[in-house]
């Protein structure tokens, strides 16, 4: 529930709902709590019953987002040749990375168990800094890493995602890459808006549930850049999820990376195009503001003519 009172909160303690916790998420400005449902109440009659106390405010699930990058498999002697980025501040929200991966300047947890190594997540890191013999998209880029999964079964919820945004705001993170998706929600509709004002910007996977899924967000968000995947030939992948809107299209197939035990394998998933569209994005800040780098990038993306968007592609690759 957003921006709930105290009357609200005991007025649903009254009815059996358990507050787990009541988080105002600093500098956002931004405030929520999330509670239990009394056991043995489904899900959907306990969110009428919190929506008939909480008098015109938000009440939704907490949904848990996913990893947009498939399968890892043995490595091959495959890659696509990426236009280096430059050095800044670039943040990954997704599962943790190994102790003494590359440019690693902080990494905090927000889930139970958290900051814990995670293959996902190291894989997004190398595609970034490199290592291992994998060539780098930002050299010399500074990662703020925030767990959000740990050992936590419910790892990955909304809740958490919020917070390592706000966290990533707060440590002055321009571009923040999460390759993950889920379905909408309006805590993290509100937090994604309101970091995109304050200077960070979310570059998102569009994920892998195919063209016929329902939008992914947070990608679908229109303050956050969304970004589909395409093989070493250009072609959109074919489990590529879908966007309310796409920004860009990326390499997301093809690709080596460092999982979380330092081995280089081969990837694929939209989740390993969305690096490659931050470090750009980074690279071209300038000091200008978001908004100038995209308007840069927009002139870098290849394959559109200016000023077109693709279903596909977005404003380009």
């Amino acid at each position: 529930m957003l921006e709930p009172g105290r009357a609200v909160i005991d007025a649903a303690a009254a009815r059996g709902f358990r507050l787990i916790e009541r988080v105002e998420l600093d500098g956002l400005g931004i405030g929520y709590a999330r509670f239990a449902t009394p056991r043995g109440m489904a899900i959907k009659r306990a969110l009428r019953a919190l929506q008939g106390l909480a008098g015109g405010r938000e009440v939704s699930t907490d949904p848990l987002y996913f990893a947009s990058g498939g399968a890892i498999a043995p490595a091959v002697p495959a890659g696509a040749i990426v236009q280096a980025g430059a050095a800044g501040r670039i943040g990954i929200i997704d599962g943790g990375v190994p102790p003494g991966t590359a440019w690693v300047a902080a990494q905090q947890g927000f889930a139970a168990g958290a900051p814990r190594p995670n293959d996902h997540a190291a894989a997004i890191a190398s595609l970034l800094t490199g290592g291992h013999g994998v060539r780098a998209s930002a050299p010399g880029a500074q990662l703020h890493v925030a767990d959000i999964y740990g050992t936590d079964p419910a790892g990955g919820n909304a809740a958490a995602l919020g917070q390592a945004i706000a966290w990533m705001v707060r440590e002055k993170v321009p571009v923040v890459v999460v390759s993950l998706a889920g379905p909408p929600n309006p805590l993290l509709a509100r937090v994604i808006a309101a970091a995109r004002r304050l200077g960070t910007v979310v570059v998102a996977a569009v994920g892998n549930d195919g063209p016929a899924a329902p939008p992914a967000y947070p990608a679908s968000y229109p303050q956050a850049i969304a970004v589909t995947g395409v093989d070493a030939r250009g072609r959109v992948l074919i489990e590529a999820g879908r966007a309310l809107k796409l920004d860009y299209a990326a390499p997301g197939a093809d690709l080596l990376a460092v999982d979380a035990h330092g081995r280089v394998q081969r990837v694929r998933g939209t989740s390993y195009a969305a690096p490659f569209v931050a470090a750009r994005l980074s690279a071209l800040l300038d000091g200008g503001g978001i908004d100038a780098a995209v308007r840069k990038l927009d002139g870098e993306a290849r394959g559109m003519r200016k000023g077109s968007e693709s279903r596909q592609y977005g404003r380009g690759l």
